[in-house]
């Protein structure tokens, strides 16, 4: 039996510390409560102890690396055999990487070796060494092929799905959900060569004859619903909304890999008003009393902070805490871009394959005023300014967990067609949860469509280190003075924040103007004026 040493609580205030020094190398005899390994935090140093009597069988944490409170260090065997002093070499170090655990063995109920692969924390980018694990997608016990997702991974930016290395059965899992993990780091194992026999409800080892059976009968089809949509691990998003509107998630149809159910697969399911579960109408539910439907539902929910949701937090109060932000506002009669839309969509569509939208309007009109504010388009770092000869503009999206801002590369080179086009794709895989980090990087001005939930006016706030953002909102008929004339028009109040340590009331308002002459004569796009 083997027992977990963990990082124990270090005091107020003190959420992580160093591993200092393994006392006890993997294979060495341990007392219960003899020391092992020491910590060291910014105050003071602590010995982990033993939790029992048995031999250090498994080493987690290597020398060096910081870990959280309640972090996995190392594994107790109380049935373990100590390792021949023999067998251990001056090149023995404990390490969390995959390359120094690929070619272990273990052992089933039949007594059969199988090879234990690791699975680990892949490469998330530059600047990313650390992930939160978001959800297993298999239990240990559970049948994995080659390269199939078993667990979801959340960056401040975005979901990483891990792949299973190897084919065969879940084994040990080495990190709870929520638990933070570092880039490398071991999380589960895979038994490699074992298959699930189903009639005996474990793990055996793989011959061609359970292979074949095997695979016979994985092929057949599901008596009901999409193969694999009922019984296949959900993302978090995706069980919300399952759960919220009651549905039946074996009546909706699956277009995820390997059969997995999308967030867009269970909107669609919504709309479409399938996938009630069976015995309830599909139209609306019949009203309860408020009091009754309260005392059905607790008075509080406490829920974990995704990583993305604390980084957004912490990259907003950033702003606040050091640009200097101001915001100027201006509105523009949106009469000819509705027009010129109207005139065009059809013929646009059918040899696009795309409909003509407004933010395609919007990005080249920012295109067009940065080019002549060029300030607006800068950032500051240090006690330089550093401005962009080029215009990476981020198109802020709502995804499931949050606020993502994927970017248009280079967006003053795009066309009408292709800025609508890849503010599609950015969509579709923002909700799918599927966007890149690559598509997160780069941006130097950002615009926030607040228009498409109903807000009238609002103050967009900075993502530094950029100095500015386009706030666009609802589109709403009002009366406006023209020529000595009450008219009916069309309007969209427009906001610019900026930082105001680098960019003057000046600047910022001439780059608003800009903006607002380009929308309210489009002809100036065509003529660069």
């Amino acid at each position: 039996m083997a027992e977990e040493v963990r990082v124990p609580q270090l005091g107020e205030s003190i959420t992580e510390a160093t591993v200092g020094n393994w006392l006890k190398a993997a294979g060495d005899k341990v007392s219960a409560d003899e020391p092992i390994v020491e910590l060291e935090t910014d105050k003071v140093a602590v010995e982990v102890p033993s939790p029992i009597a048995g031999v250090l069988s498994e080493i987690i944490v290597s020398e060096g690396e910081t870990v959280e409170v309640g972090a996995l260090l190392a594994h107790v065997d109380a049935n373990g055999a100590a390792q021949p002093a023999s067998a251990k070499t001056s090149d023995d170090k404990p390490t969390k990487k995959a390359e120094a655990n690929t070619d272990k063995a273990a052992e089933n109920d039949g007594g059969d070796v199988v090879e234990a692969i690791d699975v680990v924390v892949p490469a998330l980018g530059e600047s990313i060494t650390e992930a939160t694990i978001g959800n297993w997608l298999k239990q240990a016990g559970d049948a994995v092929e080659l390269d199939e997702p078993v667990a979801e991974l959340e960056t401040d930016k975005v979901a990483v799905e891990v792949p299973a290395p190897a084919a065969g059965v879940m084994g040990e899992i080495l990190s709870a959900a929520g638990d933070t993990v570092e880039v490398g780091a071991v999380i589960a194992r895979v038994h490699k060569g074992q298959t699930v026999d189903t009639s005996a409800g474990k793990a055996e080892p793989k011959s061609a004859t359970s292979e074949s059976a095997s695979k016979t009968a994985d092929d057949q089809p599901a008596a009901d619903g999409p193969k694999g949509s009922a019984d296949m691990p959900m993302a978090p998003a995706v069980r919300k909304l399952i759960g919220e509107h009651d549905l039946d998630p074996a009546k909706i149809a699956a277009s995820g890999k390997d059969g997995r159910l999308t967030k867009g697969d269970v909107l669609a399911a919504i709309d479409a008003g399938t996938a009630k579960r069976s015995g309830q109408a599909a139209s609306a539910p019949i009203a309860t009393a408020p009091s009754a439907q309260a005392s059905n539902e607790p008075r509080e929910e406490r829920v974990r902070m995704t990583r993305l949701r604390k980084r957004i937090a912490e990259r907003l109060k950033e702003a606040q805490n050091t640009a200097a932000m101001l915001t100027t506002f201006n509105e523009a009669d949106m009469t000819a871009v509705m027009d010129l839309r109207n005139d065009y969509k059809t013929v646009f569509e059918k040899k696009h394959g795309i409909k003509l939208g407004f933010m395609s309007f919007f990005v080249k009109a920012c295109v067009h005023a940065l080019r002549e504010v060029p300030a607006v388009n800068a950032r500051i770092e240090d006690d330089e300014i550093i401005y962009h000869n080029y215009a990476n503009i981020g198109i802020a999206v709502s995804a499931p967990n949050g606020l993502v801002v994927p970017v248009l590369k280079d967006a003053q080179t795009m066309s009408f067609a292709d800025t609508e086009l890849a503010i599609a794709d950015f969509g579709k895989r923002a909700r799918d949860g599927k966007l890149a980090l690559d598509d997160l990087q780069g941006v130097t001005f950002s615009i926030s469509n607040g228009g498409i939930f109903g807000s009238l006016l609002s103050a967009p706030i900075l993502n530094p280190p950029q100095s500015g953002i386009l706030g666009m909102h609802k589109i709403q008929d009002r009366p406006i003075a023209m020529n000595g004339q009450v008219v009916i028009r069309p309007m969209m109040y427009l906001s610019v924040s900026y930082d105001h340590r680098l960019i003057d009331g000046r600047e910022a308002v001439t780059f608003l103007v800009r903006v607002k002459d380009c929308l309210e004569d489009p002809g100036r796009l065509l003529l660069d004026l």
